[in-house]
């Protein structure tokens, strides 16, 4: 198992079967750079053209469709001074009679129309802070919470998906839960994987309602392990809270469907029959939302570790 320092010298701008920029092996650690959603990096130029570019694809040697990816977040540093945000919520997640009386629509922004807000990011104090528009107490400062937005394995048949949207790959899922100490289960659909990741986001609320989150480019550090013959239909992931299953479409209802649909498979898995699985996540499931901006939206099925203990299931050290 080795530590590699890799330093990107370019990015994809879609998740697909491209040429691996590293291999690697089963339990190694990469510690890596990302720029933020446009393609600025940590002297905040831009270096390459927006849209959420990735870093990689990296490649794990022997990894084949039908595996697995164990992905953990080891460490999300921002590596720069500032973020970026936008600065109204995205007229679809607002009701269309405040629209009107606002006097925006549901229709494409009009030129000149959003504010995009500078933060200040300190990672010595931790915070992200907002000194314009005032609020009343001044400043607004906040602790940061970092997460990458969008990372994913190459996607199936060949096919190259724009780092805007997500699918069973993974993909732009802007999920504020894929944070250091979350490792997240990916299907593999080509020799390698080929695991890409960027979007890595400072701060940012449940469904990026904004569009985006705090955009900063970042350092982050994570370990992959291979797992043979462990076919997943959708991403599945385990933090110190319990485990989680994503759903990745649209409409919002058709991405419950999927993370419910795969969080019932995991039970079943784990040794409960199906029935009692539905009776479980009946009374204890817990759903909170990814992406509800991009075109496809992210729903997020959850249950408590403790919870799965007390009825006796025992969790694999790996899915």
């Amino acid at each position: 198992m080795k530590t590699h320092r890799f330093q990107p010298f370019a990015y994809q701008l879609n998740l697909g079967s491209h040429p691996p920029v590293l291999e690697i092996e089963d339990g190694d650690t990469v510690i890596t750079t990302t720029v933020d959603n446009a393609g600025r990096d940590q002297t905040d130029r831009e270096i390459t053209p927006p849209g959420n570019p990735q870093t990689g694809p990296f490649s794990i040697r022997g990894a084949r469709p039908g595996d697995a990816l164990a992905v953990r977040f080891e460490r999300i540093t921002p590596n720069r001074p500032i973020g970026r945000t936008r600065s109204r919520i995205a007229a679809h997640v607002l009701d269309a009679e405040y629209l009107e009386a606002a006097g925006r629509s549901r229709g494409p922004a009009e030129a000149g129309e959003e504010q995009w807000l500078d933060w200040e990011i300190d990672t010595d104090r931790w915070t992200a802070t907002l000194s314009s528009p005032a609020f009343p107490s001044g400043r607004l400062s906040l602790p940061l919470d970092p997460m990458v937005g969008c990372f994913g394995t190459a996607p199936p048949k060949g096919q190259a998906i724009a780092a805007t949207t997500a699918g069973p790959y993974g993909g732009n899922m802007d999920y504020r839960g894929f944070r250091a100490g979350t490792t997240v289960y990916l299907p593999v659909f080509a020799e390698g994987a080929l695991l890409h990741l960027g979007d890595v986001h400072a701060l940012q609320g449940d469904g990026e309602i904004v569009g985006t989150g705090i955009e900063v480019s970042a350092e982050v550090e994570f370990t992959v392990r291979l797992i043979r013959d462990r076919s997943l239909s959708w991403p599945r992931a385990r933090d110190r809270q319990g485990i989680m299953t994503v759903g990745n479409a649209r409409p919002l209802d058709q991405a419950l469907q999927e993370a419910t649909t795969e969080m019932v498979r995991w039970l079943v898995e784990l040794g409960l029959e199906e029935e009692q699985a539905h009776i479980l996540l009946g009374q204890c499931v817990r759903y909170e939302v990814g992406n509800v901006f991009d075109p496809a939206y992210t729903m997020v099925c959850r249950l408590d570790g403790s919870l799965l203990q007390e009825i006796g299931l025992e969790l694999p050290a790996e899915v």
